[in-house]
Formats: structure tokens, sequence, C-alpha cells
């Protein structure tokens, strides 16, 4: 088997692996269950990951390298509204590439834990580390923003991808996110309280 062919097996292994994870917890989660869902004899997911433990490090090895990758390419920008919006980019493409991987990135920010989590999930941290935001001593409003356009972010690009439709919702994921942020876009209506009438 060619080198790149096997990677790229491996890959959608521990993609398929890390949405199972996200979504049933390590401990929920048999071999078995991530070979059926690669499609792989469990002796065939084996071969290609001895234990459930390997399995498991491997993809927190890719999740790390992931959320590397993101931080690297905004770490030298500025806080502000330009950072934020790079920050929505990077992460709508690496979620729209990897959506199983990102799933277990962000878990700690869409199962409803998010800066408690953070603290103690070094995954959390590198999702909040790219908008520059450290959620255990950052301001509580700032910990909130960036977990609501985390969970945006989360819950439309993978949407998008299962619908298909990832390039044609790619600017509004980035939209809605940044919104979540509280920065206005330009273009965008001023906001203020809304006036209704009786």
């Amino acid at each position: 088997m060619a080198r790149p062919f096997r990677q790229q097996i491996d890959a959608g292994i521990l993609d398929r692996a890390a949405a199972l994870f996200a979504r049933h917890g390590f401990e929920q989660t048999s071999v078995q269950a991530v070979a059926d869902a690669v499609g792989l004899s469990k002796a065939g997911l084996l071969h290609h990951f001895p234990s459930k433990d390997a399995l498991h490090e491997a993809v927190r090895a890719q999740v790390d390298t992931l959320g590397r990758r993101a931080l690297d390419q905004v770490r030298d920008l500025p806080p502000g509204a330009a950072r934020d919006h790079r920050a929505i980019e990077v992460l709508v493409d690496t979620a729209l590439a990897h959506p199983g991987l990102v799933s277990l990135l962000l878990t700690p920010v869409t199962q409803g834990g998010a800066v408690v989590e953070a603290d103690t999930d070094p995954a959390g941290l590198w999702a909040f580390a790219a908008f520059g935001v450290d959620p255990r001593t950052a301001e509580r409003e700032r910990c909130v923003r960036v977990a609501g356009a985390l969970v945006a972010l989360a819950v439309l690009a993978l949407r998008a991808q299962q619908d298909g439709e990832a390039a044609l919702l790619r600017p509004h994921i980035i939209a809605t996110s940044f919104d979540a942020l509280g920065h206005r876009r330009p273009g965008a209506p001023p906001t203020g309280p809304v006036q209704v009438e009786a």
C-alpha cells in the first residue's frame, strides 16, 4: 500500500473516531463502533491502530496538531476584530476539512461547559487561544462571546459539511460566528435596543 494512501486512510479513521469520541465519550465508544463507522472489520482497524488507547492517543495528537496550526496562523495578529475574523476563517476551514476532529476540539464548548471545561482540556484552550483568550483569566463576557462564536461555527460548519454545501455556506458561517463576537461588520445595520410596539 502506498504511504500517501495509508495516510489518507489513517486520517479518515482518526476523523471518524474523533467524531464518535466527541459524541459518546471515549469510554462509551468501542473499537467495533469505530470500525463500523469507517467500514473496516475490528481486526482491520486494529491493523492501523493496535488498541483503543493507541487510537485515542493518535486522535488527541491530531487534534493538538490542528489546534497548533490554527493558532500559528493568528498568533502574530494583535487582539481585536482583525484577529477574531482571521481566527473564525481558519477554524471554519479546519472544521470543514476535519469535521470529526473539530467536533472533538470544540467538545468543551459545544457541550455547554465552555469556560469551565476549557480550564482543564488543552484542546479547548487552543480554540480560545486563537482569539487571544485564556478562559482562566479573561473577562466573563469575552469568554461567553468566544464560546458562542465557537458553538455557532461548529454547528453550522458541521451541518454544511454534512449537507455538501460547505463552499456555499462558508461566508455565512464566518459572518454569523463573527457577529457572535460582538463586532460590527462593514455594511451591517447598527445594533441597539429593539423597540417593539404593542
